[in-house]
């Protein structure tokens, strides 16, 4: 449904974050990995790797985008629900709203992860979703912002990951035992193997799965308390951006010391993971709000803002719409004389212009679409 246009005392950089990761996802990501081998310098090898999952433990930094995005929908709820809460509305509609907004995200995920949809053939229907994740996630975040403070949302927090935790360790798999992390036998395979209906994403494993749901939503809680820190009237600028930094390190070690037991997997969203994430997420904010709207530098950030209004427009339209054949059609002329290495790196350039051209379309008409 189209949104209002942004109003003037937006932060903007949380916009340029969620723009910056939008990117990745729609392209930008793709095509820093096919750089990969090509031009012969070792440091873009080295940034090409980080864009590209790990089959299963390990970490590269292309397995924050995800979790980025996440922790960016619990920084918008406390601002999203400010005025509402000022104004005295029942906490019963803004359950409603937050309600709402998770079946329209579960559909939009559902379409987006099935479409064709197989009517005749349920069995093949995937039922997780990034989208579906994203709506439970800020659903949850929503209910525990509007009846819990800060300090007992974070000790809910840390209190899934620690049970996600034990729970893998301590209960065993049939056949396996307990605490095997392995692809095979691990806990949350075989939980929905068994309890999950339709198709999993890798025949026997899902990663937007059951279980997984339940780490994943604490980066939006995390992100809830950085929102919080960013809203706070009593703090200047400075120290906003000296408490997210310092969110982030405090994150990040803990995250990296919880992995000598308990390995960093995104595909198994491990709890050295969830907190690792949620402290590139911290640093990363912090950097954009320090730059954007505390020192002010902003133009260099709006084709990233550009990108951010409308981040589930693009996510959606992505989908269906096949920007690479385009940009191929509109290009391939231009850089045909090229030595054919290059081909896939500029056909994939084009195609993120386009995807750009095409949010800069809607943003100069003030057209935002937002669940």
């Amino acid at each position: 449904m189209p949104a209002a246009a942004p109003s003037s005392n937006r932060l903007v950089s949380i916009d340029a974050l969620r723009g910056f990761d939008m990117l990745m996802i729609a392209g930008a990501g793709q095509l820093i990995h096919q750089l990969q081998g090509k031009t012969g310098w070792a440091w873009v090898d080295a940034v090409a790797k980080q864009f590209v999952h790990p089959a299963w433990f390990g970490f590269t930094f292309y397995d924050c985008i995800f979790p980025l995005f996440l922790f960016l929908a619990g920084v918008s709820i406390p601002f999203s629900l400010a005025k509402a809460i000022a104004q005295g509305t029942p906490k019963s509609e803004l359950y409603k709203k937050a309600f709402v907004r998770l079946l329209i995200l579960l559909a939009l995920g559902f379409l987006d992860k099935n479409a064709p949809i197989p009517f005749s053939d349920p069995q093949h229907m995937r039922l997780g979703s990034v989208l579906g994740r994203i709506g439970l996630a800020g659903f949850v975040s929503v209910v525990l912002y509007l009846n819990l403070g800060t300090v007992k949302r974070l000790c809910v927090a840390g209190g899934i990951l620690l049970a996600y935790y034990a729970a893998l360790f301590l209960i065993p798999v049939p056949g396996f035992g307990a605490g095997n992390l392995s692809f095979e036998g691990n806990l949350v395979g075989w939980f929905d193997r068994t309890y999950l209906p339709g198709r999993l994403l890798q025949g026997t494993y899902d990663e937007l799965g059951l279980l997984t749901q339940f780490p994943a939503m604490c980066l939006t809680m995390f992100g809830v308390f950085a929102g919080e820190l960013l809203k706070s009237a009593g703090s200047a600028p400075a120290a906003k951006f000296r408490q997210l930094l310092l969110a982030g390190v405090v994150c990040v070690a803990l995250g990296l010391l919880w992995s000598l037991h308990f390995p960093i997997a995104k595909r198994l969203w491990s709890s050295s993971f969830i907190l690792v994430t949620t402290g590139i997420s911290f640093v990363l904010l912090a950097v954009f709000y320090g730059v954007i709207d505390w020192m002010n530098f902003r133009r260099w950030a709006f084709p990233l803002v550009v990108v951010g209004m409308n981040s589930l427009t693009i996510y959606m339209v992505y989908h269906f719409v096949d920007f690479g054949h385009t940009s191929k059609l509109l290009f391939s002329g231009l850089y045909r004389p090229l030595d054919p290495k290059w081909y896939s790196v500029l056909e994939s350039t084009g195609a993120l212009l386009l995807v750009w051209l095409f949010l800069y379309a809607l943003y100069r008409r003030q057209i935002f679409f937002k669940a």
